[in-house]
C-alpha cells in the first residue's frame, strides 16, 4: 500500500513541471487525493462492501470533482493532471501510466450491460474534455487530443484528434512524447485550407476564361 502510494507521488513530481516536493502532492492535489480514494474504495468493492465502496467514492467525487467507479480498473502510476470534471465508468480499464487532463470522460454510450466503457492501454494520454466512449479499446502510447470525441478502437502509437476522433499520426514507439496540443494536427483546418487554395485556382481559371 505505502509502495503504491510513494509510487503515485513519484508518477505526479515527474510529470508536472509545478510540483516542488513530495510532501506539497501528498497534501495539495486533488487529483492525486481522488485516486487514492479509488484505491481504498475499489479494495472495499472487490471485498462485496459495494454501498460502502459507492459511497466513498461519491464523497471523493464532491471533494475532488473527480468521479471514479469503485469497479474500474486502473493500473499502476496513474496521474490526473487538474482533476475537475473526469468520469471514469464502472467497466473502465487503464493500463500502468496514463495520464488524463481536466474534463476527460470514460464512457458508455446507452443502457447497453456487460462491458460498456473504454479500455486504455499503457501510456496513452488523453487530453483536456476528450470524451472517449463505447467497449473500445484505446492502444498503447496514444495520444488523445483535447476536446476530441472517441468513439472506435485505435491501435498503439497514434494521435487522434477531432469529433469525431481520427487518427491523423502513427508514431513508431516514442513512448516518452507528452501531449503538446499546439502540436496536433487540425484536420478540419487542413481540409478548409485545401478548399480554399482550390477555390483561388477555379476563380483563376475562370479570370482566364473570361479575357
Amino acid at each position: 500500500m505505502f509502495g503504491r502510494i510513494r509510487a503515485d507521488i513519484k508518477a505526479t513530481l515527474a510529470r508536472d513541471p509545478a510540483a516542488r516536493n513530495g510532501l506539497q502532492v501528498a497534501l495539495l492535489y486533488s487529483g492525486l487525493h481522488a485516486i487514492w480514494a479509488y484505491r481504498l474504495s475499489h479494495a472495499l468493492n472487490a471485498r462485496g462492501l459495494s454501498f460502502v465502496a459507492r459511497a466513498l467514492s461519491q464523497l471523493a467525487r464532491w471533494l475532488t470533482g473527480v468521479e471514479i467507479h469503485p469497479a474500474a480498473e486502473i493500473g499502476e502510476r496513474f496521474f490526473i493532471d487538474h482533476g475537475m470534471g473526469i468520469i471514469i465508468g464502472e467497466t473502465a480499464v487503464i493500463g500502468d501510466d496514463c495520464l488524463l487532463y481536466q474534463g476527460v470522460t470514460l464512457g458508455g454510450t446507452g443502457n447497453e450491460s456487460g462491458k460498456r466503457h473504454p479500455t486504455l492501454g499503457d501510456r496513452v494520454v488523453v487530453g483536456a474534455g476528450a470524451k472517449v466512449l463505447g467497449n473500445i479499446v484505446i492502444g498503447a502510447d496514444t495520444r488523445i487530443g483535447a476536446n476530441s470525441v472517441v468513439l472506435h478502437n485505435v491501435p498503439p502509437h497514434s494521435t487522434v484528434v477531432g469529433i469525431p476522433g481520427k487518427i491523423v499520426r502513427r508514431r513508431k514507439g516514442d513512448e516518452n512524447e507528452a501531449l503538446s496540443h499546439h502540436h496536433l494536427p487540425d484536420p478540419t483546418m487542413d481540409e478548409l485550407v485545401r478548399l480554399a487554395k482550390r477555390v483561388d485556382v477555379l476563380e483563376k481559371a475562370a479570370r482566364r476564361k473570361k479575357k
